[in-house]
């Protein structure tokens, strides 16, 4: 039988938001190197370190560039390091949240043919980015809230 310790987490089970910080980080890790196969990635042969003109999506639908792919893995390294405690957990979801949600906001600003494209972005990231936004804040404040607080 598991028991409750002082912090509220089970003494014989993994928290709930440590697991999902783990399998956020995991999909991030999964996406970055998904993002480095041709197939996987369409038009493979104009992946470019950084910049709008890279036409490579991956699944064909999400522009990328190899520093995009990059940022995906640091995201995934990071979600499994900070997944080892309830606090970076916590942390990692609300924090790479908000992150998200500012590249959202940073993507519908900017012109997608410009210099200012430097991840690149694109219609279908924009929008990827407010989903992965709002569910990574919610999974953080949703997951850690103590039964105190829910009414």
């Amino acid at each position: 039988m598991a028991t409750k310790s002082v912090s509220g987490t089970s003494t014989t089970g993994k928290h709930p938001v440590r697991t999902a910080a783990q399998v956020v980080g995991a999909v991030f890790l999964l996406v970055g190197i998904l993002g480095f196969i041709p197939g996987v990635t369409t038009n493979y042969d104009t992946l470019m370190f950084a910049g709008h003109e890279s036409e490579a999506k991956l699944l064909g639908v999400f522009q990328v560039s190899i520093l995009h792919n990059l940022v995906h893995l640091a995201f995934g390294v990071a979600g499994l390091a900070l997944a080892r405690t309830v606090s970076g957990a916590r942390m990692y979801l609300i924090a790479g949240g908000a992150v998200y949600l500012v590249l959202w906001l940073y993507g519908l600003v900017i012109d997608h043919e410009s210099g200012a494209n430097f991840v690149p972005l694109n219609g279908a990231d924009n929008w990827l980015h407010l989903f992965l936004g709002l569910g990574m804040i919610g999974l953080g404040v949703a997951l850690t809230r103590r039964p105190a607080d829910r009414r």
